[in-house]
């Protein structure tokens, strides 16, 4: 899989990029179940496929707030910012 640009993956749809993630996903699996049954030839693609799938994800975010602020103004980003898990204390 060759390395993709930020620059490259914000030109591509929200379709395209929604299979890429897919794909990539499917591959990160793929490449930790034979780094835990066998060597990796590159164990430098984990990393890599980790940081194209946070890219990804980043980008369909950005674009999500995007359209949430052009639909509903600044009150919109308070209902795409995803909610905070309270900790739970240890008695």
């Amino acid at each position: 899989m060759p390395r993709t640009k930020a620059s490259e993956l914000r030109e591509m749809s929200d379709e395209q990029l929604m299979l890429t993630l897919k794909e990539t996903t499917e591959s990160l699996f793929r490449l930790r179940i034979q780094a835990a049954t066998e060597r990796l030839d590159a164990p430098s693609e984990l990393r890599r496929h980790r940081r194209l799938i946070a890219q990804i994800k980043t980008i369909l975010t950005e674009r999500q707030r995007q359209r949430a602020l052009a639909q509903g103004g600044p009150e919109a980003i308070v209902l795409v910012k995803k909610k905070k898990k309270k900790k739970k204390k240890k008695a």
